[in-house]
């Protein structure tokens, strides 16, 4: 009987903790280049009665379910046009720019193009909303007015490029220490962590890959990947299995009580 109760508990709980992942999920609905996450739940321990370990019956019980783990999806989304010399979108999945904390050092990876150009002693360069430079393949600050950028610019707005500059620019691209603005890629990046502010931390162990040839549009931001049609349905199922969760907890009360007013 004791076991009912602590099943309908850990149901009720592991559904709060998949609601919480649909909230957040829901309240960045907006935020460019967000990439919602899904809940991965496990059986816990299943066992027989009156029979074998290893039987397959009909006279099965388990101790519930929890959340193993959650994980996201870094497909490309759909585009928006911004008009903005410096947003850049990603065009192919699996894909993160490289980012720095300026204070801590700290790395991480973001597939959020939406940049701004932020002073420094030395000039201007490529930030984050939340203030963190962009790094090149080299893992170096990424300047503002770097040549690789203004090729990007060019190339989506359709403009003429004289000679003297496609052979400055061929140049440029055959040094492969020339910076540039680059993409990084994982082996498993199912396995990335979320650290918020729409950004992600490799597990220890893990280490990015540079990608040779990154494709990247100008102008542009890839939009949040949250489905608000996906994540109703999730959190209707999510209540509705909470509320036999919890009927199951007050079914196995009344009948604790029953037996306890027959024992007198």
């Amino acid at each position: 009987m004791y076991q009912s109760f602590y099943t309908g508990a850990l149901g009720a709980g592991s559904c709060m903790a998949k609601m919480s992942v649909i909230s957040n999920n829901l309240a960045n609905i907006n935020n460019n280049g967000f990439k919602p996450m899904n809940s991965s739940f496990s059986d816990l321990l299943n066992y027989n009665l009156n029979d074998s370990e290893d039987a397959v019956t009909e006279l099965m019980a388990g101790n519930g379910m929890r959340m193993q783990r959650t994980y996201s999806n870094f497909g490309v989304e759909a585009l928006t046009s911004t008009n903005s010399d410096i947003d850049f979108a990603i065009l192919e999945d699996n894909a993160f720019f490289m980012v720095r904390d300026t204070v801590s050092g700290e790395i991480t990876y973001t597939r959020s193009g939406h940049f701004y150009k932020g002073e420094m002693e030395d000039g201007f360069y490529l930030m984050t909303d939340a203030g963190k430079v962009v790094l090149d393949q080299n893992g170096e600050p990424l300047k503002a007015d770097t040549p690789d950028i203004e090729r990007i610019r060019r190339a989506m707005s359709g403009e003429e490029e004289e000679e003297e500059d496609y052979e400055e620019e061929v140049d440029e691209e055959e040094d492969e220490n020339a910076p540039r603005l680059s993409l990084y890629t994982f082996a498993n990046p199912s396995r990335l962590m979320n650290v918020g502010d729409n950004e992600w931390a490799p597990p220890e162990g893990m280490e990015p890959v540079l990608v040779d040839h990154p494709k990247i549009v100008s102008g542009m931001l890839e939009t949040s990947g949250t489905s608000l049609a996906k994540e109703m349905v999730k959190m209707i199922e999510c209540q509705r299995a909470y509320s036999y969760a919890l009927k199951m907890v007050i079914t196995s009360d009344e009948v604790e009580s029953t037996i306890n007013s027959l024992r007198g």
